[in-house]
């Protein structure tokens, strides 16, 4: 069985509720969840994930013909979800070559509305990322995150990223796209 945490649509935090347009647009945050991939720390936004998961190695079924950063697909409350190792896609070390290799692969779960088309209602579009460790949620002020220095970034990631978010104690994180993300998947 796996072992699953739901991102709830408001996060409870323990500073006083904030009336967004009183907020100066310089002070405003956004939460965004902490993923660790092969050799590297990235940000997705809070408001893009349903859900965090626990998956053992073995429910996860393998689809041949697939590109290589597609694992398979898992049964995610009764749906197919399939399942993307997030730094093999992004140019990184494959999941499985990783020396912390271990029996559950962890995952964030991926939703993004896509825009109504006339005939049919607004859906979403789902994807589980698998990544090497689920880490915090950081509060960053979405205008304070910076554009991609060209060629700073292997090939595959740039397509991917929103772009850098320099931490207050130095550290740099790169800040995923989720609607990328999704783009990236084949059809």
């Amino acid at each position: 069985m796996s072992e699953n945490l739901s991102i709830p649509d408001a996060q409870v935090s323990s500073t006083p509720p904030q009336d967004s347009a009183l907020v100066p647009l310089s002070e405003r945050s956004e939460q965004f969840l902490r993923l660790s991939l092969a050799n590297m720390e990235v940000l997705l936004p809070v408001r893009q994930l349903t859900e965090v998961l626990n998956i053992p190695l073995g429910q996860i079924v393998p689809i041949p013909h697939m590109p290589a950063w597609v694992m398979g697909v898992y049964n995610w409350r009764g749906e197919i979800l399939w399942m993307v190792d997030l730094g093999h896609l992004c140019g990184l070390t494959p999941w499985y070559q990783q020396s912390t290799y271990g029996s559950a692969h962890s995952s964030a779960v991926l939703q993004v509305r896509q825009p109504e088309v006339r005939s049919s209602p607004s859906k979403s579009k789902i994807v589980g990322l698998v990544v090497r460790h689920i880490g915090e949620i950081e509060n960053c002020n979405p205008n304070k995150i910076q554009a991609l220095p060209p060629g700073s970034t292997p090939p595959e990631l740039a397509p991917l990223l929103r772009g850098y978010w320099w931490q207050p104690e130095g550290d740099m994180l790169a800040v995923l796209d989720g609607e990328a993300l999704i783009r990236a998947m084949p059809s």
